[in-house]
């Protein structure tokens, strides 16, 4: 167990280097956190089955803390048969029964990057889809399937609305946030704009991404003239790029500053400006699908034993601690905790 735990830290660890290096200490509430480091490190489920458990547990805190006039069905279907008499999830077990569900683009005996990219990103979804879900359900108090500013953010009232401020967190940099998911423009965001707007870093609408990037160019822009010139984007850009490029699979060679520059320099004016600049957003600004899309690479390089750019079930066995990551994480938490008690 302790060789595991050293493993599933220094998981932990590359995996936050490489975040961190651009998010500084922004964290997530609902992902693994370490408290020996002291920061919250990013550590997607592979397994929809940790995610099913970790849900069950939220269900049953929730279950305490407001208990329900009458109980539901019993445990969700297939969970049970993975765990050992002690409740511990079985990964051999598990991996043996998840393979072939990975390896289908093309059944050929091994998981490339693509399919566990493709499988990580599928997870990664259904836990945006899940919290949106959630946060609907609870705000949605007049049940009509959509929230309206009012109705997520009451604590701002009609001066503080008036007032427009726009500092981050003031009610004006909310509205705007709010009226760049509003697609449609009805005063009431539905599910998928809701899902915008709780996770702008994972939207693909091109005002939210273009609002985040508003955001980010205010810190960096020398001049304040909401481009980037070579020098800004040197000092404040491309080193966040660079480590990212770095650690993909797929990249063989990082372009200087310049070479990149110039690539996404589409007018050739000599200044990036917001829209040119959103190529970097998943750069800058990473969220739930770009943390996933990093951690298929870390899981790729890692077990790949034999260097073939591909998994085979044998390589996955040999490291399935690499993928419960998050499970010996929360072991760890619960030792430190007993032995703080």
């Amino acid at each position: 167990m302790a060789k595991a735990v050293v493993y599933a830290l220094a998981t932990a660890a590359l995996i936050a280097f490489i975040i961190f290096s651009s998010m500084g200490q922004k964290g997530r509430d609902h992902l693994g956190s370490n408290r020996r480091l002291g920061i919250k490190l990013p550590l997607p489920n592979f397994d929809p089955l940790v995610t099913e458990l970790e849900r069950r547990g939220e269900g049953k805190r929730e279950e305490r803390e407001n208990p329900p006039a009458s109980t539901g069905a019993g445990s969700p279907n297939g969970v049970d048969e993975y765990l050992t008499n002690e409740g511990k999830l079985n990964m051999t077990l598990r991996l043996l029964f998840l393979f072939p569900l990975l390896d289908n683009a093309p059944k050929d005996g091994t998981v490339s990057f693509d399919e566990l990219e493709a499988w990580n990103m599928g997870q990664a979804h259904d836990r945006l889809s899940y919290q949106a879900q959630k946060e609907l359900a609870f705000f949605d108090k007049d049940g009509d399937g959509g929230i309206s500013f009012r109705e997520y953010l009451p604590q701002f009232s009609d001066e503080d609305i008036d007032r427009n401020g726009l500092a981050h967190g003031e009610a004006g940099w909310w509205k705007e946030r709010f009226l760049n998911a509003d697609v449609d423009q009805n005063g009431t965001l539905g599910f998928n704009e809701f899902m915008d707007f709780l996770h702008p870093e994972d939207s693909n609408n091109t005002e939210i991404q273009k609002w985040l990037l508003g955001q980010k160019l205010k810190r960096i822009d020398y001049n304040g003239d909401g481009k980037l010139n070579l020098d800004e984007f040197t000092d404040h850009v491309y080193d966040i790029y660079k480590n990212y490029a770095e650690f993909e699979v797929h990249g063989s060679h990082v372009p200087t500053p310049e070479q990149k520059f110039t690539d996404l320099d589409v007018n050739g004016n000599k200044l990036l400006e917001v829209e040119e600049m959103i190529p970097m957003l998943q750069y800058m600004n990473p969220g739930e699908l770009s943390h996933a899309k990093y951690y298929t690479a870390f899981l790729i390089r890692q077990a790949d034993d034999n260097k073939d750019g591909q998994l085979s079930l044998e390589e996955m066995l040999n490291h399935e601690y690499m993928f419960y990551t998050s499970l010996f994480e929360e072991d760890e938490e619960d030792d430190e905790l007993h032995d703080e008690l």
